[in-house]
């Protein structure tokens, strides 16, 4: 088994965490949480081609970004 997919499993566990902390606890926290979540299962997409997710994790993690930039900007 290659090293990313046990990264992208708990990527993906780490993201739905963090929408949780986001809705509940802290945006902050929450937006670091997705942002380390979909670094860690960002490889096993590229590796296996998957250019949609790979895409799509890409504009959540602009969105992301500039989330945690209006926070700490307020």
């Amino acid at each position: 088994m290659k090293i990313d997919v046990p990264l992208r499993v708990i990527g993906s566990l780490l993201v739905v965490f963090a929408y949780f902390v986001i809705l509940y606890m802290d945006v902050r926290v929450g937006v670091g949480l997705s942002l380390t979540g979909d670094a860690l299962a960002l490889p096993f997409f590229i590796r296996t081609r998957a250019w949609d997710v790979v895409f799509m994790i890409g504009i959540l993690s602009c969105v992301s970004v500039s989330k945690f930039m209006s926070l700490l900007s307020a």
